[in-house]
């Protein structure tokens, strides 16, 4: 008898350490190699910015630099006009925010707290221009910012930004609809307008999914290459994203001084998302479970 209850609790010990494995210890075992495989490429390129040439060209190539060559940094700044294409990055990202947080925010909050005939039609309709491909409007929007002079400005990459975003205004409404109707019907009670509501109850609680449009825009339009290839045409107003292609046009290629800038240009999106990080995540947790 004494062997039986032993041998169960034994078994039993067994199941709960794999029970605990299983849920707790071999999902951090997962996420830790996601991370690094997720990690490695900017390591990689972290690396190669502070290696000399010679160091970066050796065979095996080396996961630690030797030694560090800071000046990598000078000369990627010094080689293109960097300052002048992130200044030009940062006005065309500045302006896309801008126009994401003012435009989808309305839309969204008329699809959501205000009844009209025909509203999740319209929706509806919105929705579906997200399975619209860029490339067959492409050619029709040149055409039009061509005819009013627009082209070799930042105006057509900027612009769209205030024409709403279907996936933003969809993300929106999700968390606007978590957002209990008694507060506007307590501003309606206190005598407020629509836009009172909108401004003083009910903007003040979409910050986490503000910001959640805010980085989305902003790396949007920081990583956007296309759009200034097609619409720039004059080289002191390209950004950043255009700025990189000197290094690899040139004839002879430094990788070290191209990683450098590279580093440069991926800095400021990983300080922003470090940044808004918690917003970020509470943003896309709450529009995805409510409504």
């Amino acid at each position: 008898m004494k062997d039986f209850i032993y041998y169960a609790k034994r078994q039993s010990t067994r199941r709960h350490a794999a029970r605990i494995f299983s849920k707790n210890i071999l999902p951090r075992i997962i996420l830790i190699l996601m991370c690094f495989l997720f990690i490695l490429p900017f390591y990689w390129m972290l690396t190669s910015s502070i290696k000399s040439d010679f160091e970066l060209r050796a065979v095996p190539p080396t996961l630690f630099p030797h030694s560090f060559v800071w000046r990598n940094f000078v000369d990627a700044v010094n080689f293109i006009p960097f300052f002048l294409y992130m200044r030009n990055s940062l006005i065309i990202a500045t302006g896309c925010v801008i126009g994401a947080i003012l435009a989808n925010s309305v839309v969204a909050y008329g699809f959501s707290r205000i009844d009209w005939p025909g509203r999740d039609v319209v929706f509806y309709v919105v929705v579906a221009t997200m399975f619209i491909p860029f490339p067959v409007i492409l050619v029709a929007m040149f055409d039009i910012y061509a005819k009013v002079r627009l082209v070799n400005t930042f105006a057509p990459l900027i612009i769209p930004s205030f024409a709403g975003t279907a996936m933003h205004i969809f993300m929106m409404r999700q968390y606007l609809l978590g957002i209990p109707r008694e507060i506007s019907l307590a501003g309606y009670i206190d005598g407020a307008s629509e836009f009172q509501i909108f401004t003083r109850l009910i903007l003040p609680l979409m910050k986490p999914v503000i910001a959640v449009v805010a980085i989305f825009s902003a790396l949007g339009a920081w990583n956007d290459f296309l759009g200034p290839l097609l619409y720039i045409q004059q080289e002191s107003l390209y950004p950043l994203a255009l700025g990189l292609q000197f290094f690899r046009n040139s004839r002879h290629i430094e990788y070290s001084m191209l990683m450098a800038a590279s580093t440069l240009v991926v800095l400021p999106v990983v300080v922003i998302f470090l940044c808004f990080q918690r917003f970020f995540v509470e943003g896309i947790t709450l529009g995805a479970v409510k409504g």
